[in-house]
């Protein structure tokens, strides 16, 4: 049960922070899924050796530095977006600069989910004992006996992470994946199921629950792996001749699918093509800001042969899969990939076209700002007179903070659901 932690380690879980990630009163870094989990690991986790612990999607470092809290001699750490690594590197080095040092011998029994009370823990938490590797690559659960996972929301996602431990982890391995009890489905055991021959379910705590899963399972017949590829058609004012193949990792944003709101931007690329920012220039600098399965840079890449575009998203899964799609459509020497947050590692006043299609939600709360972060991270990067082409869902009235903060904007195209917007860097 969660409740029988100690209370240091609790402490060291409500200490954590998310940024570089939205950061909001009703966002949290550690939650009762971590707590829950790390409570039924407990025993295996103090049994494990060198090599035999990996930590998939953790979202802050709540369950990696959990796990070495309560006794694992080291961690590998896959996630799949680039504000969670980085998140998870600077918890470490704040719990190291707190004096969290390998010393059983001076554990403190402090008040629980007290911040300032971590200064005084002493706990086996030595975060150059976490090593974080690249998501999706089989290295990072080679070998293993337990992995700690939170539940991915997508039945795609999981079942590409499935796929993954029981391919590559020990034959002995136990799988223990996470998650709130809103978001949890029997279809998540059904998924897991495929892979391993025995799955069950905690009794659930504090609203969460955690699935555990065992004695992986070769794949059946005529089970599809990840990336997925499928052909999609395209939009007339895409202006392109014949469809798009789209490829998909299991965590990607909509599947090998042409989502609604970027169908809606593909509609009026005619338009953007011919907009004053990208005809004149050879070669024009397009991004993809936050490209999920690359779908727009590609089309970009197809339309403007002089174009240099870049893909960039927060998402390994996004950025694995834009790489994908653009090769199968034949543009894979001239989309660039980029996992980053907000595109930070991009040069301000580099680029002539922004293309867009932002979330509106972080992680499972509705939340604009993710989007004005993406609206920011534009109006960076953007060179005078350079244009960000944004879809947005039209309820959401995007247009104010798109004239604040990027210039002057204009309505190119309105349904009910949603809005794609000109906006000129001043």
């Amino acid at each position: 049960m969660a409740h029988a932690l100690p209370a240091d380690v609790l402490a060291m879980l409500g200490a954590l922070r998310r940024r570089p990630d939205v950061e909001a009163p009703e966002l949290v870094a550690a939650d009762a899924a971590d707590r829950l989990v790390l409570a039924e690991a407990r025993e295996l986790l103090t049994s494990s050796g060198p090599g035999e612990v990996a930590v998939l999607d953790d979202g802050y470092g709540a369950l990696a530095l959990g796990a070495l809290a309560l006794g694992a001699p080291d961690v590998r750490v896959a996630t799949d977006t680039v504000t969670s690594e980085r998140a998870i590197h600077l918890n470490a080095a704040e719990v190291a600069s707190f004096g969290l040092a390998n010393d059983h011998s001076r554990v403190h029994v402090v008040a629980p989910l007290d911040p300032a009370s971590v200064a005084s823990l002493r706990l086996p938490v030595d975060p150059s004992r976490v090593h974080v590797v690249a998501a999706l690559d089989p290295a990072s659960v080679a070998g293993t006996r337990v992995v700690l996972a939170r539940l991915p929301r997508s039945l795609d996602a999981l079942a590409e992470l499935a796929d993954l431990v029981a391919d590559h982890a020990a034959p002995d391995v136990v799988l223990l994946a996470t998650g709130r009890l809103k978001h949890m489905s029997r279809s998540m055991n059904d998924v897991l199921a495929v892979r391993f021959a025995e799955v069950s379910a905690t009794l659930a705590h504090g609203k969460a629950r955690a699935l555990v899963a065992r004695r992986p399972v070769a794949a059946p017949p005529g089970h599809l792996k990840f990336p997925r590829r499928a052909r999609v058609e395209v939009p007339a004012g895409a202006g392109l001749d014949g469809n798009l193949d789209v490829v998909a990792h299991g965590a990607a944003f909509a599947g090998p699918n042409l989502d609604i709101g970027t169908r809606a931007l593909v509609e009026v690329f005619d338009e953007l093509v011919g907009s004053s920012a990208a005809p004149g220039l050879s070669p024009v600098r397009v991004l993809d800001l936050g490209c999920g399965t690359g779908v727009l840079a590609t089309v970009v890449a197809l339309r403007v042969p002089h174009a240099h575009v870049v893909a960039t998203d927060r998402s390994a899964a996004a950025v694995l899969s834009a790489a994908a799609t653009a090769a199968a459509n034949g543009v894979g020497n001239r989309v660039t990939t980029l996992h980053d947050d907000a595109a930070a590692s991009v040069p301000d006043a580099s680029v002539d076209v922004v293309v867009c299609n932002p979330p509106f939600h972080a992680g499972t709360v509705v939340s604009t700002d993710i989007a004005e972060a993406m609206f920011r991270a534009a109006a960076r990067v953007l060179r005078p007179g350079g244009e960000l082409w944004a879809v947005w869902n039209s309820h959401l009235r995007y247009r104010p903070s798109l004239e604040r903060v990027v210039g002057p904007t204009t309505q190119v195209s309105r349904t009910p659901k949603f809005t794609v917007t000109r906006s000129v860097r001043r």
